[in-house]
């Protein structure tokens, strides 16, 4: 079975005349290739849709999807989110030849695999036992017209509420849609027929010393036209400036391989779009930010192929590792970005003052969203509100007039929202 690289997971099947086979994949649904003819026989015996050594390897992928994943990187749980061929986003929908599938189809395959394998990171970490729930959902009650997943996990002992979702949407643009879209310089017209396909992440943790983190990647399709965004984004209720450091240091890593300027260009655009004008500060201290995004020199993207590596290439072979190569290495970088910081904070104490500073600044945090974010309000037109409402923090509050004392260390991170700072 041909598999695609990097190799992250290794897998023990275990079946009827299959002896002992240790095979490494990516997440199991990326193995494209032939069967020989002397497995054929093999695994024709579990399944009866093994029948040809000319068919694809996915439905050995469904054989062996539930049995139990193990991680590698930020520990291990003994009670992981579950991987069963019914519930898990692993099983998708997969053809004999990967040069078929469009751009928008290796994107739900990428955001399927990326929130299967945060969430099992994630419940690991926060270490107390609660697993991410898995609501799958259809628009309409038609999956043709879309779906989603919706994962929340709540309570744990570092997480009081996270959520990592994805959003697949088909249909026709209302007319609120439509010209929300061309107001960003796109000539769309209502009715147009629209794909839309979205990661979200947001996680609240329990500790005023861990930031919030909130980070997507996101492509949108519509009239022959297609256009990537996505970003990653701090929300501290204390400022460490060696976190914001490490944080905006390796987001900028990332975009230096793609372009000289694209760091500048999406932290700029972050702290832009991340701001409250009513309350006349932002919403934390930043990331990066990108929208819209088609190419790196304001070029159509091309009709491409993806590679074994996750790039696009041309059709005639001319490989342009341009902008779905860049998304992809965002995704791969939300829980790297993020959870050095975590562990580095998470056991520092805190009492009620910082547990009321916390829940005042979750209060600026909803209202960014509920005013504000363009996200947001394209999804209340028509779109699923349990799914949308889910990047609430659990708890807020709003104090009428709260002003820090002077030199205070919340003061001190007031201040940074106010002016944003150049952090590397």
């Amino acid at each position: 079975i041909t598999t695609t690289k990097p190799l992250m997971w290794k897998y023990t099947l275990r079946g009827e005349n299959m002896g002992h086979l240790r095979a490494p994949l990516l997440l199991l649904s990326f193995g494209y290739g032939c069967l020989p003819p002397s497995r054929v026989s093999t695994f024709s015996s579990l399944s009866p849709h093994m029948v040809s050594s000319s068919q694809l390897a996915a439905p050995v992928m469904a054989i062996i999807v539930g049995k139990p994943l193990r991680t590698r990187g930020y520990g291990s749980s003994s009670s992981l989110c579950s991987t069963s061929s019914q519930n898990s986003p692993v099983a998708i929908r997969a053809s004999s030849n990967p040069s078929t599938h469009s751009t928008k189809t290796h994107f739900e395959t990428l955001i399927l695999k990326m929130q299967d394998s945060i969430c099992q990171e994630l419940a690991a970490l926060d270490g107390s036992g609660n697993n991410f729930g898995f609501d799958k959902w259809q628009r309409g009650g038609n999956e043709a017209t879309g779906y989603g997943i919706t994962r929340v996990l709540e309570d744990g002992d570092l997480m009081e509420k996270a959520a990592a979702n994805v959003s697949i949407l088909n249909g026709q643009l209302s007319q609120t849609r439509a010209k929300a879209i061309s107001a960003r310089g796109h000539n769309i017209e209502e009715g147009s027929q629209y794909f839309a396909g979205a990661l979200s992440l947001v996680f609240h943790p329990q500790s005023p010393h861990v930031p919030t983190l909130r980070a997507d990647v996101r492509y949108f399709e519509v009239g022959g036209s297609g256009w990537f965004g996505g970003g990653a984004d701090l929300t501290p209720c204390y400022l460490n400036v060696d976190d914001a450091r490490y944080f905006h240091g390796f987001w900028k890593d990332i975009c230096d391989k793609f372009h000289p300027a694209l760091y500048s260009n999406c932290k700029t655009a972050c702290d832009s779009y991340f701001y409250l004008p009513a309350r006349k500060e932002h919403r934390g201290i930043g990331g990066i930010f990108f929208d819209d995004l088609e190419s790196f020199d304001d070029t159509s993207l091309p009709d491409c192929l993806l590679d074994r590596d996750w790039r696009l290439t041309r059709k005639g072979g001319d490989c342009r590792v341009e902008v779905f190569d860049f998304v992809v290495k965002v995704a791969e970088g939300f829980l790297p970005s993020y959870v050095p910081i975590i562990r580095k904070n998470r056991t520092a104490e805190y009492g009620d003052k910082e547990r009321e500073w916390q829940l005042h600044r979750r209060g600026r945090y909803l209202e960014f969203n509920l005013l504000y974010d363009r996200g947001v309000k394209f999804g209340l037109d028509g779109g699923r509100i349990d799914s949308i409402m889910v990047s609430a923090p659990p708890l807020v509050s709003w104090k009428y007039n709260v002003t820090p004392k002077p030199n205070s260390l919340e003061a001190q991170m007031v201040e940074v929202l106010c002016t944003p700072c150049e952090w590397i």
